[in-house]
């Protein structure tokens, strides 16, 4: 027996130290191909705030941002897998190269992939979420119960033949306690519990709605003289990046649509977010603004959804200053009203332009024939007149209509104002760096209706 365990331990010993070591090669490896979820996140971080930059960044730049982001965390890039960072098409990018062999990066002028895509936005999101305080909405996520498909923090007298899951067991039982205390009755356990002690929690109910967010992209959104280093456009891009991720994970049934416009419109497709870009002035006239243009093509989008509910975000930085022209006789009354009129009609070569640099197909069914007229805070009367017709052609088919402004003048203020009554819409002046609060907020609220409130 002595002599049969005497002769088994040198090849458990063996044994034992070739799992240990092979673990530990394990772990090595582990630590070579891969960066921390902290690391990456950063870098993911750092790549989106380079990607949504009005000035396109090149790969060289992004690299040299990426190394000095790893260097400063004391992480010498050169420790990542050999076979991922050999710069094997010698395009000086080794961390970009790595991040493609890991899912999060791809070749071409969109480098994003729909991996990093919903990383970077949830990050957004998650960053949105912190700096809104929770009692601002009052709810949480949870399983459905009742009539609601949310529990809020706030409850009401209980109604019986209700989901009495739903009761709020700490409020019941202080009611009782307060009633026993003012009818100077003894309180002792157990507690003489009243139906009208009861107290439930209140619900809110999901209604799915189709929303299209209608991005400005005249040339003054590129502005950003409240903003440090980020213009107005940039800020919109975040903030539609995260919300079009808070959308997917907890609202899927719901459709979130954007249009981008300038003089003409364009649908924008969720993915191209982050790559939107302002229209260009000098060759051509795009980069006006033209309600309009947004009204008409978000309601043929909206139309085709299923939804009952319907909305319009404007998110703008100024009044229209330009509007179609539908026949000839409006022409003539515009030519007859002003001795200096200028038309504007893109060329094809404008048109396929802007779908090679920008990715856009910009909408020419709508109408194609545009009226020009910039004046320094304030709106040309036909302008005016012909946005404001729209609209209300929108309101009357169901489609609701809300404007963000994004400015820091609030004398552009007047002209969405008066526009905001004839719909019965709501205007909003906002500092454009809280634009990601306030977008993800209006969602959120306009997304739920309050059910089971009426008091006992």
């Amino acid at each position: 027996m002595i002599e049969g365990k005497e002769a088994m331990q040198p090849s458990n010993l063996y044994y034992k130290r070739f799992a240990y070591l092979e673990h530990k090669d394990a772990e090595n490896k582990e630590g070579k191909d891969q960066l921390s979820k902290e690391v990456m996140d950063k870098m993911m971080m750092s790549i989106g705030r380079e990607v949504i930059r009005e000035r396109k960044v090149s790969n060289e730049e992004l690299e040299q941002n990426l190394q000095g982001m790893l260097k400063s965390e004391g992480i010498d890039a050169n420790n990542l897998d050999e076979n991922s960072q050999e710069d094997k098409d010698g395009d000086g990018t080794p961390i970009m190269n790595y991040l493609k062999s890991k899912g999060y990066l791809k070749d071409g002028d969109k480098i994003l992939t729909k991996k990093s895509f919903n990383a970077i936005g949830a990050m957004i999101l998650r960053d949105v979420m912190k700096a809104l305080k929770e009692g601002d909405f009052g709810m949480h996520e949870t399983v459905r119960y009742g009539n609601g498909t949310t529990v809020l923090d706030t409850s009401k007298p209980y109604e019986i033949g209700n989901d009495i899951r739903l009761l709020n067991v700490p409020k019941s039982l202080l009611n009782t306690v307060q009633r026993l205390a003012r009818s100077n009755v003894k309180i002792s356990i157990p507690l003489s519990i009243a139906v009208d002690d009861f107290e439930e929690f209140e619900t809110m109910e999901d209604v799915r709605t189709a929303v299209a967010y209608c991005i400005d992209l005249s040339s003054t959104m590129r502005y950003s003289t409240m903003l440090g280093d980020m213009s107005r456009i940039e800020v919109a891009k975040r903030a539609l990046w995260g919300l079009y991720v808070l959308n997917n994970k907890f609202f899927p049934t719901d459709s979130i649509y954007i249009i981008g416009f300038g003089a003409l419109a364009s649908k924008v497709k969720p993915e191209d977010i982050p790559y939107l870009k302002t229209f260009e002035p000098g060759n051509d006239f795009l980069h006006y603004t033209n309600y309009q243009a947004a009204f008409r093509l978000a309601s043929k989008v909206l139309n085709k959804d299923g939804a009952i509910n319907k909305r319009i975000v404007l998110i703008t930085d100024g009044h229209p200053s330009a509007c179609f022209v539908d026949n000839e006789y409006e022409k003539e009354k515009i030519l007859a009203a002003r001795s200096y009129t200028h038309f504007y009609q893109p060329d094809k070569n404008t048109l396929d332009n802007v779908k090679d640099k920008m990715n856009m197909k910009i909408d020419t069914t709508s109408g194609d024939l545009v009226y020009l007229c910039y004046r320094y805070k304030k709106v040309d009367k036909y302008i005016g007149d012909k946005t404001i017709t729209e609209a209300k052609k929108c309101y009357r088919n169901g489609i609701e209509i809300d404007t963000i402004m994004v400015s820091e003048e609030d004398a552009l203020l007047s002209y969405v104002n008066e526009m905001e009554k004839h719909v019965k819409g709501r205007s909003y002046y906002i500092n454009p760096a809280n634009l990601e609060q306030v977008l993800i907020t209006d969602y959120i609220q306009n997304k739920k209706r309050r059910v089971n409130t009426k008091r006992l």
